[in-house]
């Protein structure tokens, strides 16, 4: 198997493409200075990612933006902290400045020329649009969570996908790399529906799950890089034989 066997590339954006992790800290920094604790950035990761998780499954349908406002609050209770519904709402709003990857946009700028670009995301439409705007690329295709009304790992997100490729660009399941760093919401899904995978291993140098869960079982994937660039430098090679 080849990165060049394939025609479009499907990508989670957040942690893949987005610095969620940067994002989520300085967000949740106010609520860590009111708790008056001083954990270890994996263990506040750690917390959102329980408490991100178990919220998708009790909401599916709700916009991502105002999901994180609870997920702020349910950490506030978890903590003890007092918080108002402004400080819960500010973390929900502050996915447009979560940063893009130092390698992203290169990456995607090159890929462009070699693949179809589409995102299957667990996020809103206006909250993407801002993260697109880092990005500085035309996606053929963007999935929501907010189209699809549920979030990954949940199949019915990766039966949208499909059917919306084989729809809208006539391709079928073996033209599809799925490429992303979460193991849980991605790569778990992606081996139940037989699609192949790179795992962008954003967390190559970190230990723990970071702000996602733990994923069940062994999740397989066909390649993995330990950044965007690296992918892109693996293209070359190939094309250069």
């Amino acid at each position: 198997m080849k990165l060049t066997d394939f025609k479009v590339l499907t990508f989670d954006c957040y942690g893949t493409l987005i610095d969620w992790e940067t994002g989520i800290l300085s967000g949740l920094r106010l609520l860590v200075e009111k708790a008056a604790i001083t954990p270890p950035n994996d263990q506040i990761l750690e917390i959102f990612a329980q408490n991100e998780s178990a919220q998708e499954l009790e909401t599916p349908a709700m916009p991502y933006s105002r999901l994180l406002s609870i997920v702020y609050k349910r950490i506030a209770r978890t903590w003890g902290v007092a918080v108002t519904n402004e400080e819960a709402n500010s973390f929900g709003a502050s996915i447009p400045d979560w940063p893009e990857f130092p390698d992203s946009v290169g990456a995607l700028q090159y890929l462009k020329k070699h693949y179809k670009l589409v995102i299957l995301s667990n996020v809103d439409r206006i909250s993407f649009r801002a993260s697109n705007t880092r990005l500085q690329v035309a996606f053929d295709a963007v999935y929501t969570a907010q189209d699809i009304e549920s979030y990954k790992p949940s199949p019915r997100n990766f039966e949208y996908m499909l059917q919306r490729l084989r729809e809208d660009f006539a391709l079928e399941k073996t033209d599809v790399l799925h490429t992303a760093q979460s193991l849980f919401h991605d790569h778990v899904p992606a081996n139940r529906f037989g699609l192949a995978s790179a795992w962008i291993d954003r967390r190559h140098a970190e230990s723990g799950w970071g702000a996602t869960k733990r994923p069940p079982g062994t999740p397989t994937y066909d390649f993995r890089f330990d950044s965007m660039a690296a992918l892109v430098e693996a293209h070359q090679k190939e094309l250069r034989g």
